[in-house]
């Protein structure tokens, strides 16, 4: 059976949201007795491995956090804050991201070329380390608009090339937004990029609608607020259109008010009802009994409240996105490092303890990125909480 994943980026909508009061109150999930798939073992997952995880997160009722890295400090946090809370972790690259782990000075030369050798780069370590972790991770990459097109088409070369060796992708999915394309174009687009990607074993997380705010080179923050909310017809559209694909296994991340970034309370209204609304305008569009045919996945998760998040995951959402939350937890670890520290990092030789005592074991690199791991690892820690995925394995 084909599995459709729909990522929706939270928004104000058409539809009225219900009042956290009007809200029905969280019912105890069958689900809570399901037991992980055999399929799903320790380190990377690809195709149907993949697919049973997040049938497996839809059933329990939890969703999967998904961090964009851009070091291997910060593939390690993710990994390391899976084995210690008990719960499955998306790692994911953007194009800039890539080009971070390549080295800024081959952007210059070889922008698209530079961004695929280091998420290919960043995705081997990855592999290399997450058996040991003793855990799933599902390798992602996330927004690609169609200006960045080479830098897919490079990675899915990489992908064909891991597959004809290995008999798997390199990686799990791959994410195309086009959403400032009309719907028609973005579908178009989508179904030529799923048939070549279904060969190969690749899920496609596709956007519909805008999600607001700033990432990584990506600025919506002025765009027309009509945009940032879709309606079930245009999701149905998508689901119905992928669904004809041959093995194709895709996501939607379709715009349900939320942004990138961190705002000042008030800034941003969710509205996860949409979500709810959705699955039964799909499931009514089935005529089956499923009546979540749908698998969500939340976009600009940073700063959402958990009782946002938790509505989001009962309507089926299986993934969060989480990027400036992590972001300032690196720093914070850094800056804390740096203010316990402070009189021991002002020169090489010299201290509190000493004129002549040396401070190498201060201001080796090691000793402030851990520090930024450590706060990392915590703050996932606390997303994984928010998002029911701790000690689900």
């Amino acid at each position: 059976m084909k599995l459709a994943i729909l990522a929706l980026a939270a928004s104000a909508n058409a539809f009225t949201s219900p009042s956290s009061a009007a809200r029905p109150a969280a019912t105890s999930l069958k689900a809570a007795t399901a037991t992980l798939p055999a399929t799903v073992k320790p380190g990377v997952v690809t195709g149907d491995a993949l697919m049973d995880l997040l049938a497996y997160a839809k059933e329990r009722g939890f969703a999967i956090p998904a961090v964009n890295a851009v070091s291997s400090c910060g593939i390690n946090a993710c990994l390391e804050a899976a084995a210690k809370y008990g719960g499955p972790m998306i790692v994911q690259f953007s194009r800039g991201g890539g080009q971070f782990l390549a080295g800024k000075y081959l952007v210059k030369e070889f922008p698209d070329e530079a961004s695929v050798a280091g998420c290919v780069a960043g995705a081997l370590q990855v592999r290399e380390l997450a058996k040991f972790y003793k855990v799933p991770v599902i390798l992602h990459t996330d927004h690609c608009m169609r200006d960045w097109l080479p830098w897919f088409d490079g990675l899915l070369e990489a992908n064909e090339d891991y597959f004809a060796k290995n008999g798997e992708p390199l990686f799990s999915s791959h994410m195309l937004d086009l959403s400032e394309d009309t719907i028609e174009d973005n579908i178009a687009t989508c179904v030529e990029y799923l048939e070549r990607m279904s060969k190969v074993d690749l899920l496609l997380e596709m956007e519909l609608g805008i999600t607001g705010g700033e990432e990584d080179g990506v600025d919506n923050s002025d765009v027309d607020s009509s945009k940032l909310y879709t309606q079930p017809e245009e999701v149905w559209q998508v689901y119905e259109a992928l669904s004809k694909v041959p093995n194709g296994k895709f996501t939607v991340a379709a715009a349900f008010g939320n942004v990138h970034g961190v705002y000042s309370p008030g800034n941003v209204q969710l509205d996860p009802q949409i979500l709810h609304n959705t699955q039964a305008f799909i499931s009514e569009k089935l005529g089956g009994d499923d009546k979540k045919p749908v698998y969500f996945v939340f976009h600009g998760g940073s700063g959402s409240s958990r009782e946002d998040i938790q509505y989001a995951i009962e309507a089926g959402t299986i993934k969060m996105n989480i990027d400036t939350d992590t972001q300032w937890s690196f720093w914070d670890g850094i800056r804390a490092y740096e203010l316990k520290n402070r009189d021991y990092l002002q020169a090489q030789i010299g201290n509190p303890d000493g004129d002549d005592k040396p401070n190498k074991k201060y201001y080796d690199p090691r000793m402030c990125l851990r520090s930024a791991e450590e706060a990392t690892v915590k703050r996932l820690g606390a997303a994984m909480e928010d998002l029911k995925c701790v000690n689900v394995l």
